[in-house]
């Protein structure tokens, strides 16, 4: 068990706020879809939100300025309630709608979820949510809408002023995913064209007045003078209080070895030492949380009466929706609920009854190399905004305790104020293509939040390049360009679906495509790992995984269906059902597009040559010299290795192309299929030269 610091001894002191030793949050009931709470109905609950008194400001400052920024606290209700207050104040009349962006998809359907039940309409109708592969509004009827950042672009390409929204707020801009800042450039510029449309930006902890100035550049203050009429160009800034408990902070005395084996001890502490109150838990990703949920799940089952009021939850992104909902349910009398999240807890969610939070002070970040041209999702520290916002978490309903498996030393002289935008450590390939679509040609002259560093740019202008989707000039080519800026996946995937259609392979391969834009279609081992290996085995092929994907997609569909299948196989059922609504809409999609769809009956060679037509930049040799599987990248000689989920990772083929790389111990290749090498001067003659 770590050992904490007690607040009230001698060390360490209780910071000030600024500091993130004491933090103040809101209490109030917000956008957890969860209905209750002792309050007599749903609008005394919405009264008692501390956004609730700067509804006429909101609606006033909404009116007479083109972009409010507002700042208010996760939990203050911005969320759920400002896009009623402007349906209420009539912005949705006349065949308007509202809109109200999220980075996640999970965000976006539960708050859409809360505000449907707070207006006492079926979700879908007035209210209603898009995401990508799922569309649950009802065109002329849904007045309030939730969306992704993802979404909103897309959507741009149909409609380039957004003509159906009077008010567009973009929420979580904190955040500042790469779609976060695209839409943010995006809106500016369409906000020249559309002086009537209004903005709101509204954020936890946002840099309000860099936010405002660049809403209001140079020929922004021309306007302001010159324009009596209409709304003011001038940015409006609202700061909404929170109405929030004292949260202590507890610091560890040394550095934790592991903080997942830290966290369950700490858990196992509070539940053994504390007053009822749930428990908020911060790891970094789905391997660590299935290990922390085992890990108390046999704590409970051998300590019997002790450790057994406690309820286990994990929560991140790829958990099924059903799942995902259970962490929103009240707590049962006398048991302590469990939540271990990813940071998707830190603030795009609201959970209500959170007493207790663990930080374990890391999370998962995508960090971009535009040298080697890998992306890996890497382990990181996190900031002191973080740190403080997953602290706020705990002092909602009471006054609560944050445990951070960190030292206060590392706090304050390590941990950096802010997170570095993603668009500064990401592959901006998908980015620029989406752009480029818009009809923005020069990308380096677009209004960036922050600018991306050039060589990413670079990189990502020469990937387009040899996929044939720029030309010389760097503009879209026709029809392929536009053809893969159309379909709402990785353009090397896209690339792939085009490519299908001359192989006569296309209804194998927009399967293939289905399933690589999930995580895993296998599920979690813990702990069965030679059970999963021969279920993988009964499925596995040759060629790698992409046929072996087919194989299990083929005995998926010829079970009927079946959960019972998937069990007994391995396989994520969830997944798969996902994977079925997303084949169908891209078959849809290839269907407009012009393709034919057709099977190739079995010839895995015309699969593997439309695979690696779109992935041709990922091709790897296998080092004669090298005893243990090791491989070069064709392009950069980068030294990676097959990852020990894939099907060929004990067979080490001379040559394979991947679907991407992640980070561990070392580079691994994820999604691995062999390849003939001539095939390569044969798909991208551009790209590589017969030796």
């Amino acid at each position: 068990m770590a050992q904490f610091w007690k607040p009230g001894a001698d060390k360490p002191r209780i910071l000030e706020d600024e500091d993130g030793g004491v933090v103040f949050v809101s209490a109030a009931l917000s956008s957890a879809p969860t209905s209750g709470f002792g309050y007599a109905n749903i609008d005394k609950q919405r009264q008692r939100l501390p956004i609730y008194k700067y509804r006429n400001a909101i609606l006033y400052l909404v009116e007479t300025h083109a972009t409010t920024i507002i700042v208010g606290e996760t939990g203050s209700g911005k969320t759920t309630q400002i896009p009623q207050f402007l349906k209420e104040a009539g912005w949705a009349e006349g065949g308007r709608v509202i809109a109200c962006t999220q980075p996640r998809r999970l965000a976006v359907q539960a708050v859409a979820s809360r505000v449907a039940e707070e207006l006492g309409v079926r979700l879908g109708e007035d209210v209603g949510y898009t995401i990508r592969f799922e569309d649950l509004t009802t065109s002329d009827v849904t007045k309030i809408k939730f969306l992704t950042d993802g979404v909103l672009i897309r959507e741009m390409m149909e409609d380039p002023l957004l003509t159906k929204y009077s008010v567009i707020m973009v929420d979580e801009a904190h955040e500042r995913s790469i779609s976060t800042d695209v839409v943010l450039g995006l809106l500016k510029k369409i906000q020249r064209r559309r002086p009537e449309l209004r903005l709101i930006i509204s954020s936890a902890t946002i840099e309000a007045k860099s936010m405002a100035a660049f809403f209001l550049d140079r020929k922004g203050r021309q306007r302001v003078e010159t324009h009596e009429s209409g709304p003011s160009k001038e940015p409006a800034i609202l700061s909404v209080e929170g109405r929030g408990f004292n949260v202590r902070i507890h610091y560890v005395v040394e550095a934790v070895a592991d903080y997942v084996q830290a966290a369950v001890s700490t858990v196992l502490a509070i539940n053994d030492q504390e007053p009822a109150g749930d428990i908020l838990v911060f790891l970094t990703g789905e391997d660590d949380i299935g290990v922390a949920v085992s890990l108390l799940t046999e704590e409970a089952q051998a300590n019997g009466n002790k450790s057994s009021g406690l309820i286990v939850f994990p929560l991140y992104s790829g958990l099924p929706r059903a799942e995902q909902d259970l962490v929103f349910s009240p707590t049962p009398r006398g048991k302590r609920k469990v939540i271990i999240s990813t940071n998707i807890a830190e603030t795009s969610l609201t959970l209500e009854g959170i007493v207790y939070v663990v930080d374990s002070g890391f999370s998962k970040q995508r960090f971009y190399n535009p040298i080697s041209d890998i992306e890996n999702l890497v382990v990181a520290p996190i900031s002191k905004a973080s740190a403080r916002q997953r602290a706020g978490r705990a002092g909602r309903v009471r006054p609560g305790k944050c445990y951070r498996l960190y030292t206060e030393e590392h706090f304050i002289n390590e941990m950096s104020a802010e997170g570095i935008p993603e668009i500064q450590r990401s592959n901006l390939v998908s980015c620029v293509i989406q752009i480029k679509a818009l009809g923005i040609d020069n990308i380096l002259g677009f209004g960036w939040l922050a600018s991306p560093a050039p060589e990413t740019m670079i990189r990502a202008l020469e990937v387009l390049y040899s996929l044939g989707v720029l030309d010389d000039d760097a503009k879209l080519t026709s029809p392929v360009g536009f053809q893969v800026a159309e379909i709402p996946l990785e353009p090397m995937i896209s690339k792939m679906i085009l490519s299908s259609n001359q192989l006569g392979c296309s209804e194998e391969i927009i399967t293939i495509a289905a399933i690589l834009s999930l995580q895993s279609i296998w599920v979690s081992s813990r702990g069965a790992y030679k059970e999963l290996d021969e279920a993988k085995m009964r499925f596995a092929a040759a060629e790698g995984d992409h046929v072996t994907f087919l194989n299990v997609y083929q005995g998926f569909l010829e079970s009927g269906k079946s959960s019972q299948w998937c069990h007994k196989n391995f396989v994520n059922y969830h997944a798969m059902k996902k994977a079925v609504e997303i084949r169908e809409q891209l078959r849809r999609i290839a269907l407009r597009l012009g393709i034919t769809l057709k099977s190739c009956e079995r010839d895995t060679e015309v699969v593997r040559k439309a695979v690696t037509a779109g992935f041709f930049a990922n091709a790897c040799r296998l080092d004669v010299y090298s005893h243990n599987g090791m491989y070069k990248t064709i392009r950069g000689s980068q030294e990676v290795h097959i990852h020990p989920s894939s099907v060929l990772f004990r067979v080490n083929p001379k040559w394979v192309i991947y679907h991407s790389i992640v980070l561990t111990d070392r580079q691994y290749m994820r999604n691995v299929m062999t390849i003939d090498p001539s095939w390569l001067t044969d798909v991208a003659p551009h790209f590589y030269q017969h030796q």
